[in-house]
Parts: structure tokens; sequence; C-alpha cells
């Protein structure tokens, strides 16, 4: 009985070993190469695909760092998100109607501020899941915010938070493109809805 319990002993040894010595550096590396590739992205564009009870909507979006993004939706309503760092808007083309909220007030206003995300993710354990994605789970205030990264090339792919109404949303994203030419005029609130 002594001897098997010596070698169950060591063979925990040997599992912890190879966690503390292979397994955490590597998920450090990926951590750090997140960041660094966080910090060297000033906008990024993707095609999305957001999921808010059960209701699937696909578009295409630009974020510029901090707290600016436009998206268009492939739908017949025509909608627009956009936010110019202080305000988002939400407008609906086809019945010329728009939602006004202050972004402060809503989960995008920490995912568009990469010096917050960069700021949080030094200071939490990620995980790896599926040897695919990373993923940070960010608590503020009354936000839990899932955001999930490319183990690969490390570029954002997602998020999963609550909407102000409560609703579970879930975005995922591809086809990202870093640092490309944008114009800042989309990211302009139409004067009309002041």
């Amino acid at each position: 009985m002594l001897a098997k319990e010596m070698f169950f002993n060591k063979k925990n040894i040997f599992f912890l070993l190879i966690f503390f010595f292979i397994i955490k550096p590597i998920e450090a590396s990926i951590k750090k190469k997140i960041i660094l590739n966080l910090k060297n992205t000033k906008n990024i564009t993707f095609n999305f695909e957001q999921k808010i009870n059960n209701i699937l909507e696909q578009g295409k979006c630009t974020i510029e760092y901090p707290k600016k993004i436009y998206c268009l939706y492939n739908n017949n309503k025509k909608k627009i998100l956009v936010s110019n760092g202080k305000t988002l808007v939400i407008t609906n083309q086809k019945k010329s109607s728009y939602y006004l909220y202050p972004l402060n007030k809503t989960p995008l206003e920490l995912i568009l501020d990469k010096d917050f995300l960069i700021k949080e993710m030094k200071s939490i354990e990620g995980r790896n899941v599926d040897n695919r994605y990373y993923n940070f789970t960010i608590l503020n205030n009354n936000n839990k915010i899932n955001i999930f990264f490319n183990n690969k090339n490390y570029n954002l792919i997602g998020w999963q938070t609550e909407d102000i109404y409560q609703n579970l949303a879930i975005t995922f994203i591809s086809e990202v493109k870093t640092n490309q030419i944008i114009d800042k005029k989309i990211f302009k609130i139409p004067k009309k809805i002041y």
C-alpha cells in the first residue's frame, strides 16, 4: 500500500511539474502576445454574427480605439450602430427611428476601451479554451464580459455580455483586419438626433 501511495504521489508531482513548467509558461506567453497585439492595434474591421435571445443578426463593423464603433447590419431594417466615444446610437433606417444611449451605460464602453482591457487582462488569469481560443472574464461594476482571442494570431474573435435589457448577447467576429485606413466620418452621430 505504501509503495502504491508513493507512486501516486510521484505521479501527481510529475503532472504538477509539467503544469507549472510547461503549460503555465505557454499560457503566459499567449497572454503577453495578446496584450502586445492589442496595444499595437489602432482599429479593426470585421464581419460579425450576434445572437441575442435566439435572434441572429449579421453585419460588418469597424472599431477605432478608444470607444468608437460603426456597424452596418445585414438585415431588412438597415440597422446601424454607431458610437462617437460618448454616445451610442442605434438607427433603423427603414423606419427612420433611432435609440440613443450614453455609451458608459453599456458594456460596449468597456469592450471598446483597449487600455481598460489591457489593464484588466494583465491583472487576471486567462483561460485556454480547446487550444483554439484564449478567454478573459472581466468583472466591472455590474458588467461581466467574456472576451475571446485567437490562440494563433492573437486577434479579438468575440465577446459575450448582457445587453442593457439583461439579455445575453454573444458576438462572434471573423475576417478581422487591423490598422486599416478608415473614414473617420463614420463615427459621427447625425445632428438631427440631438
